[in-house]
């Protein structure tokens, strides 16, 4: 079942998802265990399109390239799904400024955050990790009653998030 949220909540959700992307730096086939602990800096991009905010998709590059996707967001914590396994990343609201022009319904945001890792499964598990995400996010929002309004989904939408970090798996 999907759930409806508003834009401004969506925006939110999308800056902790985006930071957990940044987790990804596992090398495919690493082993939790610590005699063959892998550990590095990974760099991750989350985008998407959609004015749902979903799907948000992930490329994860650095220590191993893959891709992926958010597969389930609650509160401030999403789950990454990657080929192999998945993890959850956990991250307070971001800060910076957001705008809305209430002419045009341009909507305008460029938040910086952090997030932590935990929670992995199957490639993933014992993945541990934290670092800096920025997030970016571009949107036409709709009209009712001839005013901008974030209760309805945006007409269109660009949200772009990267993130860099170190890992442990």
């Amino acid at each position: 079942m999907k759930r409806k949220v508003s834009f401004a909540t969506a925006a939110m959700a999308a800056t902790g998802s985006m930071a957990a992307a940044l987790w990804l730096a596992v090398p495919a086939g690493a082993s939790s265990a610590a005699s063959r602990a892998v550990t590095g800096t990974e760099h991750f991009q989350f985008m998407t399109t959609s004015v749902t905010f979903s799907p948000v998709s992930v490329i994860a590059f650095g220590a191993f390239t893959t891709a992926g996707r958010i597969s389930n967001t609650v509160g401030n914590v999403d789950t990454l799904a990657f080929p192999g396994g998945t993890f959850k990343v956990a991250h307070p609201n971001g800060i910076g400024p957001t705008t809305l022009n209430p002419k045009t319904c341009l909507f305008t945001s460029h938040q910086q955050g952090t997030y932590k890792v935990f929670g992995g499964t199957g490639k993933y598990a014992g993945i541990s990790g934290h670092g800096v995400a920025h997030l970016s996010i571009l949107a036409i929002t709709a009209r009712s009653g001839g005013k901008c309004t974030m209760t309805k989904p945006p007409v269109a939408l660009q949200l772009i998030v990267t993130q860099s970090g170190p890992v442990r798996l």
